[in-house]
């Protein structure tokens, strides 16, 4: 079914919402344990390996830093213990899914109305690959407006800080996810109509975009992340935290984190952006059946 961004933009805005928003909702379920992990391995600022300690206590260095108060306890107690503050996590989740999904697709269909003339001149035969890029950038550095929320996710704590480096990780970031998506497409799949994918083109497409995206953003997202977990009275600059990390951690710690989130981002995305590509002209349906 439906690509990234559909090239027809015939959907509703309150089909793309509760389209986008149940996509949320499912991938929150199933994902948001690894998201943790990932999360609380590149805000700790401990080497599990490589530091002259034996194997078993390099495990158990990641034991307490994935499972913290709960390192010791039972399965079920650990597993419980990766959904901390799930509220906020919903919250931010879903909100993420609804604004990124539904307003790649409106800035898209804006452009194609308005400027796609302007792209085919600049761009050539790259000029949907680019639209669907630019748009996905323009999206992405919006997203500053659920800092609140993200912050609340990662720590149940309002802070605000963290702003700027959080656009600058979402717009190259939102740039190769859109932009490499509608590259796999567009050159591999040779496809002129993107709402005309098969689940295994959107599956591949998907993989595509997603790696190259967190790949692009790591170094930007361990920051970003670094800043929101200091509470406010702790404050501590982007520019401070990332000189403290080369110095005492190497440039390996702009990557803390990254393999539990390749390993997950891929699944994550290809089943979001499933749900929303199966929900969305379902829902769309609906409305207009209930117009007429």
């Amino acid at each position: 079914m439906g690509g990234h961004a559909s090239d027809k933009g015939d959907e509703s805005l309150s089909a793309r919402l509760l389209g986008s928003g149940f996509s949320g909702i499912l991938e929150l379920v199933c994902f948001h344990p690894v998201d943790t992990i990932a999360k609380r391995l590149m805000n700790s600022t401990q080497k599990p390996f490589g530091n002259g300690q034996s194997l078993s206590q390099g495990f158990s260095i990641l034991n307490e830093t994935i499972f913290r108060d709960a390192a010791h306890k039972g399965t079920f107690t650990k597993y419980k213990s990766l959904f901390p503050g799930l509220g906020f996590a919903a919250g931010y989740k879903v909100a993420q899914r609804m604004y990124k999904f539904t307003g790649q697709r409106h800035v898209k269909d804006y452009m194609n109305n308005n400027h796609a003339s302007t792209f085919k001149s600049l761009f050539g035969d790259n000029w949907k690959t680019m639209m669907h890029a630019t748009a996905g950038s323009i999206v992405g550095v919006g997203e500053i407006v659920l800092l609140p929320l993200d912050a609340l996710k990662i720590k149940m704590q309002i802070n605000p800080a963290g702003a700027s480096w959080t656009a600058a990780r979402n717009a190259p970031g939102s740039f190769a996810l859109f932009g490499g998506s509608a590259f796999v497409k567009e050159n591999i799949f040779e496809l002129k109509d993107y709402s005309q994918a098969t689940f295994f083109q959107n599956f591949c497409a998907s993989i595509g975009g997603a790696f190259a995206s967190i790949t692009v953003s790591s170094p930007l997202d361990v920051i970003k992340t670094r800043i929101q977990a200091k509470s406010v009275d702790k404050a501590e600059g982007g520019w401070s935290i990332l000189s403290k990390m080369v110095k005492n951690e190497g440039f390996g710690s702009f990557f803390k984190g990254l393999v539990p989130k390749l390993l997950v981002v891929g699944p994550k995305l290809v089943f979001s952006f499933t749900i929303a590509d199966m929900t969305i002209p379902l829902i769309s349906k609906v409305i207009d059946e209930k117009k007429n």
